[in-house]
């Protein structure tokens, strides 16, 4: 089991790409997120995989640094499949919000022949708060983080018997927790991630141990500090958290 982060930027970065990963089993890989433009693209070339490789997708929330890569991955699989250049179907999964602007997108910014895919061998799968699926092979539960910004879901996998992989939640006796950390906290005056619903470094190591979590990733950062990134981040955690901590690079792979 292993995850490539394809980005672990915030939405403002230049430097970076907005935060996306894959979770690559043996039984398939899943797309977490699709960052904001046709950028997806390159960041799959550079790890080695095709578009033929991912059958499902996950968005966590409506935000365009999470949900516009998306719109390229439909309309380049659409092209394939109108080709007859793609095996098999895509699945594309989240909450109602995210469904129904991935429609409307399409609708206005597709060809209709590559809009017409969708609902025909692109599904859209909505996902209700609680809800458990199995995909390629491996158990999620999907669950409301009870945002006050926009609604977004975060999910827990369970994976090896009993390992739990948890992103952007609060679900306890995780292995893994995948959290956003906007900046340091001795930076929030500069980068002020409270205004924007965001957490800091600290926030999160925090929350971390307070859950038990063994293994602590951050992601979704500022890029100011992308060269030193790695060291500063993992000082300030270290002073909050006793896991390990990870502060993964763009096309980093982890082997959980």
């Amino acid at each position: 089991m292993r995850l490539t982060m394809l980005g672990t930027g915030n939405a403002l970065v230049t430097e970076c790409y907005n935060t996306c990963f894959v979770i690559r089993s043996e039984n398939g890989n899943i797309l977490i997120d699709t960052g904001g433009g046709n950028y997806i693209l390159h960041q799959l070339r550079r790890v080695n995989l095709d578009l033929q490789e991912i059958h499902d997708i996950f968005i966590t929330h409506s935000h365009i640094d999470h949900l516009l890569g998306l719109i390229w991955i439909i309309r380049i699989s659409a092209q394939r499949m109108n080709k007859n250049n793609f095996d098999g179907n895509i699945n594309i999964y989240s909450h109602d919000k995210v469904l129904n602007l991935v429609i409307e997108l399409a609708d206005k910014l597709l060809l209709p022949y590559q809009a017409g895919f969708i609902g025909n061998r692109i599904h859209l799968i909505k996902i209700d708060n609680h809800e458990s699926r199995k995909i390629a092979g491996l158990d999620f539960t999907f669950f409301d983080i009870g945002s006050n910004r926009t609604k977004q879901f975060g999910f827990c996998m369970k994976y090896d018997g009993s390992k739990k992989l948890t992103c952007c939640g609060d679900e306890p006796c995780s292995d893994w927790l995948l959290h956003e950390a906007f900046c340091l906290y001795s930076q929030a005056d500069k980068f002020k991630p409270y205004e924007k619903n965001h957490s800091t470094v600290k926030d999160a190591s925090e929350l971390a141990q307070r859950l038990h979590v063994k293994n602590l990733l951050l992601y979704h950062t500022e890029d100011e500090n992308l060269l030193n990134r790695r060291e500063l981040y993992t000082q300030e955690a270290k002073k909050y958290f006793t896991g390990k901590i990870f502060i993964p690079d763009d096309l980093e792979t982890l082997t959980l």
